[in-house]
């Protein structure tokens, strides 16, 4: 529900940024051409009749017609008029790139703009629709709205970036009777980009790759595993996996799509079992998972993911290039509106299917199975991730011989499984996966048509299992050692590197750490002359003076002939002694490394401010209450 509620929100959000990226620049050239054309029509005429009466010679009847004439046929209509009787009157105002012309074709195109852009709406509202219609057009529908979608926000960048030109010059020349050559050749350039962008995007492939950490289990290491998923998957008459890898997520899955194991790629159909959870499941829980799991085969559930998915992928990378290519973001809001939609169907149609998985399930093993792995596997997952996130919270270095992940989870599950935030963080858990949004663990429950009562979760949580399936996996100890000892060894690595952007540094040794990923370093400029960035701040050797992070509100690298200077902005006037908000940090002579060294800045500057906001999130120690 969660889910559902935040996509309609975002879906109502992206409609009204599409309907302005559709529809907003064709309206405003249609509105500025009509009433431009108004303007033109009105002098026209009025030039033309004062010519007329001027004309002492010409009988007052055929004045009067010749005024009439023009009257009903202004400049804003003659270039559509191919009667004879007016093919000078057209050739004398319609010649091409002329100003009549050009607002004749501004109107003309701007008006079919906004006619196209009407259709497109309705075909990718249309094309959204059928996801929800029917499961079996979600792949052709798909690619039909990625198709029509990208092609269609390049032609709009095309169109609407030639209006946004012609608007450059001719909002400024026809009410200010002047025009600014550089705002024309910036928005020229800024459309050019754009429509650059958006049409290399939709040549350009993308690879998409699922990654799996662990390890193969053949046969011959667990051969009464094999046996059960083999005999399992004859009872729901669905071929069985052709691999099952072992690894410590928390989550069962399987998928057809290729997936990397290592350094292997397996193909087919591949189940991956978590170790760790098989470890707390009996066999019946842990039978009841992979009946689940082999509910999504049979229904063609991973067969579809695996050719939708690479589609996902693609139409993802588009638009993030789009988003990211300048002036290309105006057309960005079409591709998202598609995109959200297609996710809400996506949503539903997985909520619809983990339901069905669990029922299957219930079915092949027992509801009481499927209930009790889902409170199991919610706990286990739920636990793991609080102390996970308490761990790599913490401000000291982990040591990866003693980090143990694992142990913390087995020894603290049972007391969390006895607390009150168990119970509240159960009401809304969900049983994680990596390729799917699955329903709260709740809702599953009563699906399954097993109402538990929430005091009872915390004695199925910790409940021990006479016999599991890790029992039968010959190398399931080898290889859980293996991949906790990797894992723990990462995890250790991503948390020191995350205490280098923590530390301010107070003391010696975490000075040593913060220094071994932010090191000083010095960029040359003009003759001997250098400039250093380091965790303190930018120091120049010209002047011998350091501009201190704390001293920094923003900053702005300016390209100068006269020189390159870094532009700073300070929180308050005086910072460095000078009375003024901003100053400069001169770089003369640094040009080829300008872009390295904005990055460095970057990310020095970036380090700073994340430690002083983690420096305000901890709590202030509190002074000591003096002796009675």
């Amino acid at each position: 529900m969660h889910l559902s509620s935040a996509l309609r929100a975002g879906l109502a959000k992206v409609f009204v940024y599409a309907l302005l990226a559709l529809f907003l620049i064709p309206a405003l050239t249609l509105g500025f051409s009509v009433y431009a054309q108004r303007d033109q029509d009105a002098d026209f005429v009025a030039d033309v009749v004062q010519r007329i009466d001027a004309e002492k010679a010409m009988p007052p009847a055929e004045k009067q017609a010749r005024k009439d004439y023009f009257r009903s046929n202004p400049p804003s209509t003659i270039c559509d008029n191919h009667s004879a009787e007016a093919q000078e009157y057209r050739a004398a105002l319609c010649e091409r790139f002329s100003d009549v012309w050009q607002f004749h074709m501004a109107h003309k195109v701007s008006f079919w703009t906004l006619v196209a852009s009407g259709v497109l709406l309705v075909v990718v509202l249309g094309l959204g629709a059928l996801a929800f219609a029917d499961r079996t057009l979600q792949y052709s529908s798909f690619v039909a709205g990625w198709r029509l979608t990208t092609w269609a926000s390049a032609a709009a960048l095309v169109v609407q970036g030639a209006m946004a030109v012609w608007l450059s010059f001719w909002v400024t020349a026809f009410f200010f009777h002047k025009y600014s050559p550089k705002l024309v050749l910036f928005v020229g350039f800024a459309v050019l980009a754009g429509v650059l962008v958006a049409v290399a995007g939709i040549f350009k492939r993308v690879q998409s790759q699922s990654r799996a950490v662990g390890e193969l289990v053949s046969e011959d290491d667990a051969p009464l595993l094999w046996k059960r998923i083999r005999h399992m998957a004859r009872r729901l008459k669905t071929d069985p996996p052709q691999h099952i890898v072992a690894g410590i997520d928390a989550n069962f899955f399987v998928t057809e799509a290729p997936l990397t194991v290592g350094n292997q790629t397996l193909t087919g159909r591949t189940l991956f079992v978590s170790l760790p959870l098989l470890r707390i499941l009996d066999q019946a829980e842990a039978d009841a998972v992979f009946g689940h799991e082999l509910a999504h085969l049979r229904g063609g559930d991973t067969q579809s993911s695996a050719r939708l998915g690479p589609k996902l992928v693609q139409f993802d990378h588009y638009r993030h290039a789009i988003r990211s290519g300048g002036l290309s973001a105006v057309v960005s809001p079409v591709l998202d509106l598609f995109r959200t939609i297609f996710e809400f169907a996506l949503a539903r149609d997985s909520r619809e299917r983990e339901f069905k998985a669990d029922r299957i399930a219930a079915k092949l093993i027992s509801p009481a199975a499927i209930a009790q792995s889902l409170v199991k596997i919610a706990a286990y997952a739920q636990y793991r991730a609080r102390i996970e996130d308490e761990l790599f919270g913490r401000n000291e270095r982990h040591d990866t011989t003693t980090l143990g992940i694992a142990r913390f989870v087995a020894q603290g599950l049972a007391p969390y499984a006895a607390s009150d935030d168990f119970l509240e963080a159960m009401k809304t858990a969900n049983v994680p996966h990596p390729f799917d949004s699955h329903p709260a663990m709740p809702e599953r429950l009563r699906n399954v048509g097993m109402a538990l009562k929430e005091r009872d979760y915390g004695a199925i949580a910790v409940r021990a299992p006479a016999a599991t399936w890790v029992q039968e996996i010959l190398t399931a100890d080898a290889i859980e050692q293996r991949l906790w000892s990797d894992y723990e060894q990462q995890f250790a690595q991503d948390h020191e590197r995350s205490l280098a952007y923590r530390y301010e540094p107070a003391t010696d040794e975490e000075r040593a750490l913060v220094l071994r990923y932010f090191p000083p370093v010095v960029f040359a400029l003009k003759g001997e002359n250098t400039v250093e960035v380091s965790i303190e701040g930018i120091r120049t050797s010209a002047d011998e003076t350091t501009v201190f992070w704390d001293a920094i509100k923003a900053l702005e690298f300016k390209e100068s002939s006269f020189g390159n200077a870094l532009v700073v902005t300070h929180p308050e006037k005086n910072a460095l002694g000078l009375g003024a908000k901003t100053s400069k940090i001169k770089l003369s002579g640094l040009t080829k490394e300008k872009d390295q060294f904005n990055a460095v800045v970057g990310a020095y500057w970036q380090r700073h401010q994340i430690m002083r906001a983690q420096q305000q999130q901890q709590p202030q120690p509190q002074p000591q209450q003096p002796p009675q």
